[in-house]
This record gives structure tokens, C-alpha cells and sequence, in this order.
């Protein structure tokens, strides 16, 4: 009897996980569209999809899944494996961006304040769909993959080689005429500190890791 509850509260603890995982991958496009939608310049990767659906019959959402998928295989060669989390972000985001353009559930904006309202709410969603999706403990992302194995084989900071490789693929997205403005800049000052208010939020340390809750119970 105790055996059975103990693997029904672990199913139920891995549902959880994944609603969270799922959820935050919605969130997160969810993000990205707005920043797309808001005319005044994307997220820095966006700014490279849309370049990229620019030239090619991909959409903005299918170049996503590509450059994942580029990503992920760059990682794995250098000795970072992907995991569950890894492929999830890698399909669900893509999809979930198309389909959010699709249905037209952001509106363009059509006025330089609206497109700051866009691009504040972007940043928020994208901070906290950070803190979800890594709270749900499925893995790290693509482009996480790769930061990951660049920082082991290089043994240069996370934080430079998360610089490096968001401002190249921003300088392309720029060169493919991809979606960039004075947008891209605010939600690269910013997202920062709304990432760390997402991991606040989820009982997530710095780093990413949760916290360890002491309680002392008196008696």
C-alpha cells in the first residue's frame, strides 16, 4: 500500500514538473511575440529567426526550431547531452510562436507607447517563464547546452559567452534585416533582473538551483 502511494505522489510530482515545463515554454513564446508585435525590436535570438524567415520559406517559429537544433548538436559535440527539457524547448517554443501568430492574439502595436508596454510585458513573461520552465527541472535549453559546453571547453565566464553569443546572433538577425530596435536594447538591460525575480519566484537560487528551506520547528 505504502509502495503504491509513494509511486502515485511521484507520477503526480512529475505532472507537475511537466505542466511547469510546458507552461513556461508558452509563457516564453508568448514573450517573444510580444517583443516581435511591438515594432520596436525583438528579443536579441528573435531578432535572428526573423532574419532567418526573412530568406528562407521558414517561418519565424520553424527557424527557432532549426537554429535549436544547431544548437543542441554544437552542445552534444562538444559534451553537453540533451535531455527532455532540452527537446521540449526545442519543439515547443517554435510551435507555440507560430501558432500564437497565427491566431493573431497579439495585436501590432500601433503607437510607440503600446510598443513599450509590448516590450515591458515581454520582459516580465520572459523572467518569469525562466524561472518555470527551470524550476521544473527537465534540463537546460538549447542555447544553455551550448553556452554550457563553450564555458567547460573554453573555461571563459557563462556570463561572456552568454554576452557573445547573444550579440552575434543579434548582429545577424540585424544583417538579415530581422526585427531590431530600441526594443532589442531595452529587454537586454533588463531581462536580467527579471529573470532573477522569475527565480525568486520559484524558489530558484542564482544559478538556477533551489533553495534549501530550513525550518526550525519549536516545540
Amino acid at each position: 500500500m505504502a509502495l503504491a502511494v509513494d509511486r502515485a505522489m511521484k507520477w503526480r510530482e512529475r505532472l507537475v514538473r511537466a505542466t511547469m515545463l510546458v507552461g513556461g515554454l508558452f509563457l516564453f513564446a508568448l514573450a517573444l511575440v510580444l517583443g516581435l508585435r511591438s515594432g520596436l525590436g525583438a528579443y536579441s535570438w528573435m531578432v535572428f529567426h526573423d532574419g532567418i524567415s526573412r530568406h528562407t520559406p521558414l517561418t519565424v517559429g520553424q527557424a527557432s526550431i532549426v537554429v535549436s537544433l544547431v544548437t543542441v548538436g554544437a552542445g552534444w559535440a562538444l559534451g553537453v547531452s540533451p535531455g527532455f527539457g532540452t527537446v521540449a524547448n526545442l519543439v515547443l517554443i517554435g510551435i507555440f510562436t507560430d501558432f500564437l501568430l497565427w491566431i493573431g492574439m497579439i495585436p501590432q502595436a500601433r503607437d510607440t507607447f503600446e510598443g513599450v508596454i509590448e516590450v515591458a510585458a515581454s520582459v516580465v513573461l520572459l523572467g518569469i517563464a525562466s524561472g518555470m520552465y527551470i524550476a521544473a527541472d527537465f534540463g537546460a535549453g538549447p542555447r544553455d547546452s551550448l553556452m554550457l559546453a563553450l564555458a567547460r571547453r573554453t573555461r571563459w565566464s557563462i556570463g561572456w559567452i552568454r554576452w557573445s553569443m547573444e550579440s552575434a546572433v543579434t548582429v545577424i538577425g540585424i544583417l538579415l534585416g530581422g526585427s531590431f530596435g530600441i526594443g532589442t536594447i531595452m529587454v537586454a538591460l533588463t531581462v536580467g533582473p527579471a529573470v532573477r525575480l522569475g527565480f525568486a519566484l520559484f524558489g530558484l537560487d542564482g544559478r538556477g538551483r533551489r533553495r534549501k528551506e530550513i525550518c526550525d520547528v519549536r516545540r
